[in-house]
């Protein structure tokens, strides 16, 4: 049985409202949310996802991608944002982020109406990811996924993830070391990792959560606890 929830706020239909409000809470924001710290070697790699808003029946929902399962690849079958690695060829983060959705689901850059910027987000692989928030213009619209990287599309309602009972903490081994992270249980797939703190950031900027973005520090622990990636 698929999860439900209450329809959102009535405001929340206006995408200009929408725009406004992420802008202007910004700056209530972290600019970088970083649980690793020290664990992680520096400088890292960059990175940008689509954080797309469609249209749905209970209000707007958050479209995620499953990505295809690859036996040596950590995060096979784990659920993201479309998005990847900024080329040396990209001129911006957001390019990268449409150039990458385009590839991996097929929806041209010229659907994508982009709203802002949500705080930099490090994952367990090292990446420093960018978030862009934007709108999947004339939705439903036909997709083309790249099936060696996406195995399916699913679309989840942003009331249900603003509801504090969806929203679990826990901490993960990642490279020998605790980290605190968030998770959604959606159904048949779990949204977790980066891919839940940019979540809980978008959730925070428009005013639908008061769990902070930012989590406490990653800490040691004993050896034989097991490691595990992250998206």
């Amino acid at each position: 049985m698929s999860p439900t929830g209450p329809a959102t706020p009535p405001w929340l239909w206006d995408a200009q409202r929408l725009q406004r409000t992420l802008r202007q809470r910004r700056g209530q924001l972290p600019a970088v949310v970083d649980p690793y710290g020290a664990a992680l070697p520096a400088p890292g790699r960059p990175a940008a996802v689509l954080v797309p808003f469609v249209p749905g029946p209970q209000g707007w929902h958050l479209l995620f991608i499953q990505r295809a399962r690859h036996p040596h690849d950590p995060h096979s079958g784990q659920v993201s944002f479309p998005g990847g690695r900024v080329e040396p060829t990209d001129p911006t983060a957001q390019h990268t982020a449409r150039r990458e959705t385009h590839e991996e689901i097929g929806l041209p850059p010229s659907a994508i109406d982009l709203w802002a910027a949500l705080p930099l987000h490090r994952t367990a692989s090292n990446y420093w990811v960018h978030p862009w928030v934007g709108q999947v213009t004339d939705w439903p619209r036909p997709l083309r996924l790249q099936p060696a990287e996406v195995a399916r599309v699913f679309t989840v309602p942003l009331a249900w993830l603003a509801q504090p009972q969806h929203l679990e903490r826990h901490w993960r081994m990642v490279h020998g070391v605790a980290v605190p992270t968030y998770a959604f249980p959606w159904d048949t797939a779990t949204i977790w990792g980066a891919t839940a703190r940019i979540v809980v950031s978008l959730l925070y900027a428009l005013g639908l959560t008061t769990a902070p973005p930012w989590l406490p520090p990653a800490r040691r622990v004993p050896s034989h606890w097991s490691d595990e990636s992250e998206g």
